[in-house]
């Protein structure tokens, strides 16, 4: 019985993912996608650095740098999903990602929000391109239409830092986020 109920759980979760979406739909090619990331990922950063001017010290210094836009959604379990892209700096090199998260959480409610993951060094930048996960426990109360945490340094050779778009999610999550490379968009004619 209390297999059948992990079950259920995961399947809601992976659910709640799959419902999660992006401003990148289908229906475009993928050089359109990979504009529609770029571009967002260039407003993201322009946004970060207005809203927390110490981050451009930290890019400055950075080896590398990702920008994600996502979509969580939580009704007692948490799903979301994204996309984004991953940008080597000494080399320009630019890697699409997607990611999602899953989890159980005590919440309700949505978030639209922006990551920014700033790697100190080419180790773990590469770590995050080939193995891309992230396993997180939380508890925040986030509201209001703008907002971002402040990371003030590296912590094991990253910062991170989230803006919010708008909504509300009250929460008390254990979730595991995954970002992988999006294989579609990777290939260059």
């Amino acid at each position: 019985m209390a297999r059948m109920a992990s079950m259920a759980l995961v399947l809601a979760a992976l659910a709640l993912a799959g419902c999660a979406t992006t401003t990148v739909t289908g229906g475009k090619t993928p050089a359109q996608k990979r504009a529609e990331i770029d571009r967002m990922a260039r407003d993201t950063l322009d946004r970060l650095f207005e809203q927390n001017p110490p981050a451009r010290t930290l890019y400055d210094k950075a080896y590398g740098w990702a920008v994600f836009d996502n979509l969580k959604l939580s009704l007692f379990l948490s799903g979301g999903g994204g996309a984004g892209v991953a940008v080597e700096k000494p080399t320009g090199r630019r890697i699409y990602m997607r990611m999602a998260t899953a989890g159980v959480n005590i919440g309700l409610g949505g978030q639209k929000y922006q990551v920014v993951f700033l790697f100190q060094d080419r180790h773990t930048f590469e770590n995050f391109v080939e193995i891309g996960l992230k396993a997180e426990a939380q508890a925040n109360a986030v509201a209001g239409k703008t907002g971002v945490n402040a990371a003030t340094g590296f912590t094991n050779g990253m910062a991170v830092y989230q803006l919010t778009e708008a909504g509300l999610m009250l929460q008390a999550d254990i979730s595991g986020t995954r970002y992988w490379p999006w294989d579609e968009l990777n290939q260059h004619p």
